[in-house]
């Protein structure tokens, strides 16, 4: 072996003991390997390889079993895959999926027994108390509404809303109104580069954040399948939050600004009039104001074969963070991401889906605001509408909405 390979295995195994159990399946170091039963098309969101018992410290907190439903089993069959079913604190009242087929898999990986048609007959089952939607991205809104209307905390794969803001803004007034917990999945959330990421700046690690970074490259010669072709010339930055949360999860502060640039394709997809979204970008680079005055790029492409990541890093006045902390600060915290129950897998994106999962069931059962929680879903997901605007103005200079 030689000495620059030993170089960077020393390197993957120090960050490993420091920052957790899933730390090698940072988007840092794409070669790294994945397994796992089902090989998800999606980029991150395979099973990553775990170095350590993931349950190793766990305390249950309550004997309590919340009865959830999960509706959507689509072609990354994220309805199953955050392990709801492992939990021992949850119990699987219903499924549904629009398709029949998918619905009654959905039962079966997920040991439930009743069903439903639809989202919309799910949520008057009255034994329910909360809702996982991992529906499509445009009806993420609506869905998410009607589950809270009927009584029903709601948690929802990203984003929180595709490409409109003013459903966004309906979801947050029906969050304040219904005094439910609401909760977007954001799988770099609960990445291990994050999450220490964020215990180091709550603990002033950082200082004020002078530069940050993120990245989500997800390519594909073909869009993947879709419900009612969703994905189809999509444009890049209205699936943001696997990037933003690089700043936005870490400080739980705001983007104020954005330009944004995009680059045309040569793919048919993206010429003009041949996606609902009349968009010919994708790849678009947003370089956003933070509300601590520094600078943050964001990047988005579908459209550059190579490594898939989702990745960042940051630069503070105090202190950085790419692959390791190196700072002033010298008594930082406990950086590993929190034990699992016994039986519940990390699972993909980085060992995030687990951890995602179980912090929404904790936020239920502790009565406390879940970590990503509406406000953050929107801080993260509109500045991409935005930086979009921006593109399809050649980089113009945008307001964001602060929420």
């Amino acid at each position: 072996m030689n000495k620059e390979r030993t170089n960077q295995l020393s390197s993957r195994r120090k960050f490993i003991s420091m920052a957790g159990t899933g730390a090698a399946a940072m988007a840092m170091t794409p070669g790294f390997a994945f397994s796992g039963a089902h090989q998800s098309a999606i980029e991150g969101a395979r099973d990553t390889l775990i170095q350590q018992d993931p349950s190793k410290g766990w305390v249950p907190v309550s004997d309590r079993k919340i009865r959830v439903g999960i509706v959507g089993y689509g072609h990354s069959r994220f309805g199953a895959s955050f392990g709801f079913q492992n939990h021992p604190n949850v119990e699987i009242v219903a499924v549904s999926d629009l398709l029949p087929d998918r619905c009654a898999e959905l039962a079966k990986v997920t040991n439930c027994k009743k069903t439903y048609p639809s989202l919309e007959e799910l949520v008057k089952d009255k034994s329910i108390e909360a809702v996982f939607v991992a529906t499509d991205p445009p009806n993420h809104p609506k869905h998410c509404i009607e589950v809270l209307k009927h009584g029903k905390h709601a948690a929802t794969a990203v984003p929180v809303t595709y490409g409109s803001i003013e459903e966004g803004e309906q979801l947050l007034e029906e969050v304040k109104r219904s005094g439910l917990k609401f909760m977007m999945f954001e799988t770099s959330c609960f990445r291990a580069d994050l999450y220490a990421m964020r215990l180091i700046y709550e603990v002033g690690g950082f200082g004020k954040i002078v530069y940050s970074e993120g990245e989500y490259y997800h390519y594909g010669e073909k869009p993947l399948p879709s419900y009612n072709g969703w994905r189809n010339g999509s444009p890049p930055q209205w699936y943001p939050t696997h990037s933003n949360a690089y700043y936005i999860g870490v400080t739980g502060g705001t983007f104020t600004e954005v330009s944004c640039y995009g680059m045309k394709s040569d793919r048919e997809i993206y010429k003009p009039g041949n996606n609902r979204y009349n968009n010919i970008f994708s790849t678009e680079i947003a370089l956003f104001r933070t509300s601590e005055g520094g600078m943050s790029r964001m990047a988005r492409s579908g459209d550059t074969p190579g490594f898939g990541a989702e990745a960042g890093r940051v630069r503070g006045q105090k202190g950085s963070f790419y692959g390791k902390y190196e700072g002033l600060e010298k008594n930082l915290p406990d950086l590993n991401r929190p034990p699992l129950p016994p039986g519940v897998p990390p699972g993909g994106h980085g060992g995030s889906h687990g951890p995602l999962m179980n912090e929404f069931v904790l936020s239920i059962i502790q009565d406390r605001k879940p970590l990503v929680d509406i406000v953050a879903s929107l801080n993260m997901t509109v500045p991409g509408i935005v930086a979009h605007q921006s593109a399809m103005k050649d980089g113009e200079l945008m307001k964001i909405p602060q929420y």
